[in-house]
């Protein structure tokens, strides 16, 4: 369970949210400028809110009141960009080992296994991201996440760079990725379409404030 609640001034524009999301995939819906990225940005620990509270498993990560603000390398978040974001220089295997590392856990011999299987990716370990399609760029990305053993995953917007086939190619594996894995997800997105599939919850935002709450019926 994560207890949202923050604000923030960016500019001549601000974020003002509260919501909950559960264990399943809980959507950040709304048009371009509606604050999501913001909002997973702060929840990631990448950008410290102006006030508020973030609360994840009972953990507080952040209480401006209390003072708290926990680094992002130890909230325990993975984080999928909608470009992927891959080191060019390194092969697949290092990209999918980064995270993992850069959190100081121990390397998993059986979980690797399991999280290449999951995704269809090994059999790309020893190429380079410029060798990818997209589609594969992302699955890898998506693996790095899930090599740090999240307890929350955030996606942003994971497939708005990708043509239509291959977000066709993609989707199956987000699906199976909500399925298999359990993970609670906050999935950011301005596509009816990926929501419906994907989301138990959904959370309507204009213009950086939460317009309504609900299931996917809101779309």
């Amino acid at each position: 369970m994560i207890r949202v609640d923050i604000g923030k001034q960016l500019g001549d524009f601000s974020v003002d949210v509260s919501f909950q999301g559960d264990d399943g995939v809980t959507a950040l819906f709304g048009p371009s400028g509606s604050g999501k990225t913001s909002i997973v940005g702060m929840l990631a620990g990448l950008t410290a809110p102006d006030r508020g509270t973030i609360v994840i498993d009972g953990e507080t990560l952040f209480d401006s009141k209390a003072g708290i603000d926990v680094p992002a390398h130890k909230r325990r978040i993975g984080y999928v960009f909608q470009d992927g974001r891959l080191f060019p220089h390194m092969t697949v295997a290092r990209n999918l080992d980064y995270g993992r590392w850069m959190t100081g856990i121990d390397r998993d011999e059986a979980q690797f296994k399991r999280v290449t299987e999951l995704l269809d990716i090994a059999a790309l370990v020893k190429r380079r991201p410029g060798a990818l399609s997209g589609g594969e760029r992302q699955r890898v990305a998506l693996g790095r996440a899930l090599l740090m053993k999240p307890r929350l995953m955030l996606l942003d917007e994971p497939m708005a760079s990708l043509d239509g086939r291959r977000k066709a190619e993609i989707l199956p594996y987000f699906i199976r990725l909500r399925d298999e894995t359990k993970l609670p997800m906050i999935y950011v997105s301005h596509d009816p379409a990926e929501v419906k599939a994907l989301a138990s919850r959904v959370v309507l935002l204009d213009a950086g404030r939460v317009a309504k709450t609900g299931g996917v019926e809101l779309l």
